[in-house]
């Protein structure tokens, strides 16, 4: 296999983005904070939101010490609100199991709510250095490109993490630069639509380039449209629950405007089921 550390390395020294969780001394819960809001969601409205929740939430215990409804209430526009309640509940575990102190241990972290492989290793890497594969869709990308020469990755793999690590250096510095790396590269240079190969470091040694940018078809499952679907309704009505600032909203009154009663209906009790909201004496309300 071609050296892709070396290149990637320097690139990435000259070219990384100035992003709040990269900066020296933020620390393992603010990376941990990171990770869970970054997920699926553009960095441009992650780093607002991620200031104003550790001003507010400087420590796991803080959050923990806090309602629920107070997280899913920050949480505002980021993805997948059901993510609030999971770091709301890891901070607790955090607090419980680990004396209020992100645990570095790639095992331990999985053991807390939410957390899976990349965010685990994640934490484990760009907030304590340690050594070990991080693998998100861009490094995927890019790896499926560099190394195997195809157009799009396939659907994730429990060997993701052992592809990335065979591209990893020895010293753990260098590894967190490369780990850090492949993902940026992903972001900005090898993107899914529009890759920019002539400002690539790997392009002298990408498999796909080299191969004449071959499309090798994309397997991987498609999103559904986010317009009309359940997603949006239930949206809207976190939205209307948060923005009656912790008073209760009778359940018929909810989002009354959504053109879809029955759909609205389902999104509430999907909501329900996911403890996002709840019920009391027929009106609804944030988790407390």
């Amino acid at each position: 296999m071609p050296d892709l550390a070396s290149p990637l390395i320097a690139w990435y020294r000259e070219n990384a983005r100035d992003l709040p969780w990269r900066r020296d001394g933020f620390g393992a819960w603010g990376t941990l904070v990171s990770e869970f809001m970054l997920q699926q969601t553009p960095v441009s409205r992650v780093v607002p939101r991620l200031e104003e929740w550790l001003a507010r939430w400087p420590t796991p215990a803080d959050l923990a010490a806090a309602p629920p409804a107070d997280a899913v209430r920050l949480w505002a526009n980021l993805g997948y609100p059901r993510r609030a309640l999971w770091l709301h509940r890891a901070a607790t575990q955090i607090r419980d199991r680990h004396d209020g102190v992100v645990p570095r241990d790639v095992d331990a972290l999985l053991a807390l709510t939410g957390i899976g492989d990349y965010t685990a290793r994640a934490v484990a890497v760009f907030a304590y250095g340690d050594r070990h594969p991080v693998v998100d869709t861009n490094t995927r990308r890019v790896l499926a490109r560099a190394v195997d020469g195809r157009s799009q990755p396939g659907p994730p793999a429990k060997s993701d993490l052992a592809a990335m690590a065979a591209i990893l250096p020895a010293d753990d510095e260098d590894a967190a630069v490369v780990n850090a790396a492949a993902m940026e590269l992903g972001a900005i240079v090898c993107t899914a639509r529009a890759p920019r190969c002539e400002a690539c470091p790997l392009a002298a040694v990408c498999a796909w380039r080299a191969a004449g940018y071959p499309d090798t078809g994309d397997d991987r499952r498609k999103q559904a449209r986010y317009e009309g679907s359940d997603r949006q309704a239930r949206g809207a009505i976190l939205k209307a629950l948060r923005d009656a600032e912790g008073h209760p909203v009778p359940a018929d009154e909810v989002a009354s405007e959504w053109p879809d009663a029955a759909q609205r209906d389902r999104a509430v009790d999907s909501l329900i089921a996911d403890g996002l909201v709840e019920v009391t004496d027929g009106a609804l309300h944030l988790p407390r």
